[in-house]
């Protein structure tokens, strides 16, 4: 389907609602940088545990991506996102038990019914926004779904700190590891307590939003599979015969690794410098402030200026270079009333260059699929899983070292992404000597 099939009015309001989606993607999702600490002090866990927030999470979009595509297929889109709204309701509804009991698996169970609907939600939203227009646009459009996505993770971290978080709370954290297990636990048992409401309140939302989704003029997808692209017959018999398209999953996974290790896990990051979780609080926000400023840079100069393909070199060797700044540089600096090692504002600046790493892999991974197209994009979800196993990694290897030690995850990640945006996306057959179109 592309934008030629459809009036300007169902075009612009097509955006529109893809676009609102993706808000609410960043929302539930860059919440997760404040849930990590907050759950860390109040169900007393180790830095392991805490990254099982992001595993539970973003795990489901491996688990759950194939599965989704077939409720897809049987209910079509418009009923597929509904349902996938209803399903990151009742996750949402969860924590409800989960807080009364202060049960950190319930929680995680919540987490991963949040990720199952939003895995579903994904596999429609990046398959709509990429091939509705040109293709030479596609990152583009991108672009602004991702100023959508990352504006909601702007908010995310800072409403949600704001309404379960007291000025008296610093003082509360210091207090606990002194407390006896009575007061502690009653403590405790008032801290989780306070996600109660919100959570309820963003069930119900979510439960509107896809009854709204139901009765919108959000057009299906055309359900026909092409056979011809560009001309010529595909001759394949499954997407496992796209290396451009397999390459560009492992490439979502390492990247969106490395965008939530970026983060994830920089407020706890601070924290070893002595920075308190109130004080701390915003800076996932200025890691999404600067990935904006990424999508925006996107905007303007794709296609005019550059192609995508050399916005996605650029950004990779960026995004190398900056990793490997936050793993060597040592000196600290005072900007935005912080005085922190200058090591955390390099892992704020990674936001950049990794706004235009997704909107690249996505238009070239797809590239030439026709038939495949659905599957594709639904295995190029599955590379979101990324998201739940490096910062577990990252976790793992903060507790047997240090948390600054274990950024150098971040430095294969993007050798691998430099790699991709130079050769992978155009390998056409697994036979790396033939010649490559």
């Amino acid at each position: 389907m592309t934008s030629t099939a459809l009036d300007r009015k169902t075009t612009l309001v097509s955006i529109g609602i893809i676009g609102l989606m993706f808000f609410i993607f960043g929302f539930v999702s860059w919440v997760n940088a404040i849930l990590i600490p907050y759950f860390k002090i109040a169900c007393e866990l180790s830095n392991f545990q805490s990254y099982l927030v992001a595993f539970a999470f973003y795990i489901s979009y491996l688990l759950m991506s194939m599965p989704a595509s077939y409720i897809l297929k049987k209910l079509g889109y418009k009923n597929g996102i509904m349902v996938g709204f209803w399903i990151m309701a009742m996750g949402a509804l969860l924590f409800v038990p989960a807080a009364y009991g202060r049960t950190y698996l319930i929680f995680l169970v919540g987490l991963f019914t949040l990720g199952t609907g939003l895995t579903v939600l994904q596999t429609v939203a990046n398959l709509y926004i990429t091939l509705i227009g040109e293709k030479e646009r596609a990152a583009q459009r991108i672009s602004m779904m991702g100023i959508c996505n990352k504006g909601a993770g702007i908010l995310a971290p800072l409403i949600f700190s704001y309404v379960i978080l007291r000025p008296q709370d610093n003082t509360l954290f210091n207090q606990l590891e002194a407390m006896d297990e009575v007061s502690r636990a009653i403590a405790l048992d008032e801290l989780i307590l306070r996600v109660v409401w919100p959570y309820t309140v963003v069930s119900g939302v979510l439960f509107l939003i896809g009854v709204l989704v139901k009765f919108s003029i959000l057009p299906e997808l055309d359900q026909q599979e092409a056979t011809i692209v560009d001309g010529q017959r595909i001759n394949k018999k499954g997407i496992f015969q796209f290396p451009h398209l397999v390459l560009g999953a492992l490439a979502i996974f390492l990247h969106v690794g490395t965008q939530v290790i970026a983060i994830d896990t920089i407020i706890n990051y601070a924290g070893s410098m002595g920075l308190s979780l109130l004080e701390a609080k915003a800076l996932p926000s200025y890691t999404l402030t600067a990935t904006i400023c990424g999508y925006l840079c996107g905007i303007v100069l794709i296609p005019k200026i550059c192609s995508q393909r050399l916005a996605l070199k650029f950004c990779t060797i960026l995004g190398l270079m900056l990793a490997l700044l936050v793993c060597t540089s040592h000196g600290s600096v005072y900007f935005l009333n912080k005085d922190l090692d200058i090591s955390v504002w390099f892992i704020v600046l990674i936001g950049l260059p990794n706004a235009l790493i997704w909107a690249g892999i996505w238009p070239l991974a797809l590239e030439g699929l026709g038939s495949y197209s659905k599957q594709g994009s639904a295995l190029l979800i599955m590379g979101l899983s990324g998201n739940a196993v490096l910062p577990l990694l990252y976790g793992l290897w903060a507790d047997a070292v240090d948390v600054r030690s274990a950024y150098w995850i971040l430095i294969p990640c993007f050798l691998y992404l430099v790699f991709y945006a130079f050769k992978g996306h155009r390998l056409r057959t697994w036979n790396i000597f033939n010649k490559q179109n």
